[in-house]
């Protein structure tokens, strides 16, 4: 078939579409209102065992592992609690220097604003970062939580827990009052071998 052999409407260089042309045949709708007068039909749910389960895995609270790190916290401390961490191996002599802000930290983390899903990221991150950066010593700010007196700070509970599961720190401890006090973390991370 040639162009010639094409009615006048499909050439193509005739591009202009002709609207009336091809709504010929269409009844145009007289009411611009639902029909709610009908009854929905009800459904009948499934009640096997499968359905069962499938109900109850999407009603419970997605854990989310990052890096290891869950969302839940284990060990809730209060805000004003001090926090002290040290694997095997760490010398008291290196622990004390650590406490008393002797060791200097070459970069920080604040944690303030941040939701529990993105500081753990964020902190998963920044520490392996230090680590692949080989800093010694780090400061990890997580707030003392403004909560009403003897409640849980939570970000500073979280920040305990993670720190603790992550293989780059061998040890930390809550910083001094002219650093933060014990609403941030000196953290010592692994020497570079």
């Amino acid at each position: 078939m040639s162009d010639n052999d094409l009615p006048d409407n499909e050439h193509p260089e005739n591009t202009e579409f002709d609207f009336a042309a091809a709504m010929s045949g269409v009844t145009r709708i007289k009411n611009d209102r639902a029909d709610l007068r009908g009854q929905p039909k009800k459904l009948k749910l499934a009640d096997d065992q499968t359905t069962r389960y499938k109900r109850q895995m999407a009603v419970q609270d997605e854990e989310m592992i990052v890096d290891g790190l869950n969302s839940e916290v284990i060990n809730l401390v209060e805000t004003e609690d001090e926090l002290i961490y040290a694997s095997p191996g760490v010398q008291l002599k290196l622990m004390k220097r650590l406490k008393q802000g002797h060791i200097p930290w070459d970069a920080g983390l604040d944690l303030h604003g941040y939701i529990i899903d993105d500081a753990r990221t964020e902190l998963s991150s920044f520490i392996r970062e230090c680590s692949n950066r080989q800093l010694r010593c780090v400061m990890v700010i997580h707030g003392k939580s403004n909560s009403v007196e003897s409640q849980h700070a939570l970000m500073k509970s979280y920040a305990n827990d993670w720190l603790r599961q992550m293989d780059q720190v061998i040890a930390f401890s809550s910083a001094q009052p002219k650093d933060g006090g014990t609403g941030a973390l000196y953290v010592l991370l692994k020497r570079a071998r």
